[in-house]
């Protein structure tokens, strides 16, 4: 993965703040949520009107690493603090979004409560 440049990036050319108090001036209006956890600026973006939750990699249903299934938060190798995971899970479930998309895998079924309750039975593994 690394020689195929996996773990490079390129600058940013350009970059904006926001306030995590507002919702965002986008389609959709998301309220950005802070994950910290897998990175410490992961976020993930809810849209209250449609239900919805995208988690990015804060809350997974398939660790692209280990190979596991089932909502996560993704193996400790690749997370740069898995106690700060596991307590984002916390600030996902506040949502109550019935509907759960990941950064890998399907997306979670049950809505988040149920999927927050299943990444914290799986632990950091």
């Amino acid at each position: 993965m690394a020689r195929l440049g996996a773990f490079g990036t390129g600058p940013i050319a350009s970059a904006r703040t926001f306030d995590l108090a507002q919702r965002l001036d986008v389609p959709g209006g998301p309220q950005a949520i802070p994950t910290p956890g897998h990175t410490g600026g992961s976020a993930a973006y809810h849209f209250p009107e449609l239900d919805a939750l995208f988690t990015g990699d804060a809350l997974v249903t398939q660790d692209a690493f280990t190979g596991e299934v089932g909502p996560r938060i993704v193996c400790r190798a690749f997370t740069e603090d898995s106690a700060a995971a596991l307590d984002s899970l916390r600030t996902l479930a506040a949502t109550g979004a019935g509907t759960v998309l990941l950064g890998h895998g399907d997306p979670a079924t049950g809505g988040i409560s149920a999927a927050v309750d299943s990444a914290r039975r799986a632990g950091i593994s």
